[in-house]
């Protein structure tokens, strides 16, 4: 055979027949199947690099320089001295006599309580939080995947919770990466959100009910499903994790039934608010009393799960990249959010004007676009081009890519899961200042939020 030009493209010159004996067999449903479990195998077994010898994923420790540097505002020597004077509080661990003392992030938190009870009191050592207030709620969103969706909202989570809140995790996504994250284990949908959007809609059922019967009319049965879901409570869903601080709410394949399943409650019940359904049981069940941050990481799809998602959020992020398909795809993504949230509003205050009761109109205290995966010497043209264009909707501060967010993603960890001791310490200190950078700017929001409603209260 002749052989080919050296500057012609790989693509000329296909031999049909050794194309031929280069293809399997066709794929039947069944191949589906193996190539789900054979990916199931692998993910187990990345999965089981994170974990310790009980398969449980585990937090690593801290050490004083970490401590001092990026938790408790104070100085080394100083942190030090307390502790040779409090010998009641935790002391660490050592390897060696004089070596570097390491503690866990429980050990932390009560150290943390301890400098905000006996510690000056110019200094943050507890995060800023209004008494009596609900905890917010941030949705982080957007139509196309791979944007770096469920990666920001674990990483906010887990800046947070080091910050000192009391974090929660709701997975709405059936991916469930976000389990995945955060070592969840979910059987099947009765430990997911499903249970609750069920009992909000079979509580309305229940209401109509003694309607239909006060007006001499037959109820409506209320199938099995809907007669369990009565019975849980957000408590029974709500699960630990390897952080002493955040919780998790998990998510699984057989969560994506939802999507199929409201649309049918929905037609049954036309009065049914569906959007207020995750809002209405979690504040019923004390979730957002007993919490100081709940993030809400939605599916990459404006479905149901998702439009509970937003409905219930004070906050929307909006993760994207610096790349013009991004950009478009997240325009065409706030347009559908207001042709979405417009018709609910429409349908809903049609009917309270002819009877006379208060319209009802969606608010967020916050919305940001934010710029994940960035490339300064690639994307900065085009970032700015997008600045001008979203204006205050798109956060001035760009997450950037670094080798620390890749290595730790290989380990199944989120950066602050790390240990520095995996790498050279100024590249640690480099990498994690990009998500530092990313939870102060949703620091502020959040912070601004709750004071606005402070002073309203």
């Amino acid at each position: 055979m002749a052989q080919e030009h050296p500057e012609h493209p790989p693509y000329f010159n296909i031999d049909p027949d050794q194309a031929l004996r280069e293809l399997e067999a066709p794929i039947t449903s069944k191949g589906f199947a193996a190539i789900a479990e054979s990916c199931v195998r692998g993910r187990d077994d990345l999965a089981s690099r994170g974990m310790n010898e009980n398969g449980r994923k585990e937090l690593r420790l801290f050490s004083t320089w970490e401590i001092t540097r990026y938790l408790i505002p104070v100085a080394t020597p100083h942190f030090r001295r307390v502790l040779r004077a409090n010998p009641d509080l935790p002391q660490g661990r050592s390897d060696t006599e004089a070596g570097a003392k390491w503690f866990t992030l429980d050990e932390v938190l009560k150290l943390r309580a301890h400098f905000a009870a006996e510690g000056s009191k110019t200094k943050e050592y507890r995060p800023y939080r209004p008494k009596d207030l609900p905890a917010k709620m941030v949705a982080v969103a957007n139509f196309k995947g791979g944007v770096g969706k469920t990666s920001t909202a674990a990483h906010l989570a887990m800046s947070a919770a080091l910050d000192g809140y009391k974090v929660l995790v709701v997975d709405l996504d059936s991916q469930g990466s976000m389990t995945s994250i955060f070592g969840g284990k979910v059987a099947d949908e009765w430990e997911t959100v499903f249970p609750l959007l069920a009992r909000h809609y079979a509580a309305y059922q229940q209401k109509a009910n003694q309607g239909r019967l006060d007006r001499g009319e037959s109820p409506v049965p209320l199938d099995e499903t809907l007669t369990e879901a009565l019975k849980m409570r957000a408590t029974d869903i709500i699960q630990k994790t390897h952080w002493p601080n955040i919780d998790l709410i998990g998510a699984q394949l057989n969560l994506y039934w939802s999507e199929f399943q409201i649309p049918v409650w929905r037609m049954q019940g036309r009065g049914w608010k569906l959007w207020d359904a995750l809002t209405e049981t979690l504040e019923a069940d004390g979730v957002l009393d007993a919490y100081d941050v709940i993030f809400l990481d939605t599916p990459p799809a404006l479905g149901y799960l998702t439009i509970n998602g937003l409905a219930a959020a004070d906050i929307l992020l909006v993760p994207l990249g610096a790349s013009f398909l991004e950009f478009d795809s997240t325009g065409r993504f706030f347009d559908m959010l207001h042709s979405t949230f417009s018709s609910i509003e429409d349908g809903e205050n049609m009917a309270a004007r002819a009877l006379g009761r208060e319209e009802m109109n969606f608010q967020w205290d916050a919305v940001r676009a934010v710029i994940t995966r960035f490339d300064g010497a690639q994307q900065g043209e085009l970032a700015s081009l997008m600045q001008a264009y979203f204006g205050r909707t798109l956060s001035p501060h760009r997450q950037d890519f670094t080798a620390l967010i890749g290595q730790a993603g290989e380990q199944v960890n989120g950066i602050y899961e790390a240990d520095y001791r995996d790498f050279n310490r100024e590249t640690y200190v480099r990498g994690r200042q990009t998500f530092d950078a990313t939870y102060a700017a949703f620091k502020r929001l959040l912070l601004g939020s709750w004071r606005r409603d402070e002073l309203t209260a």
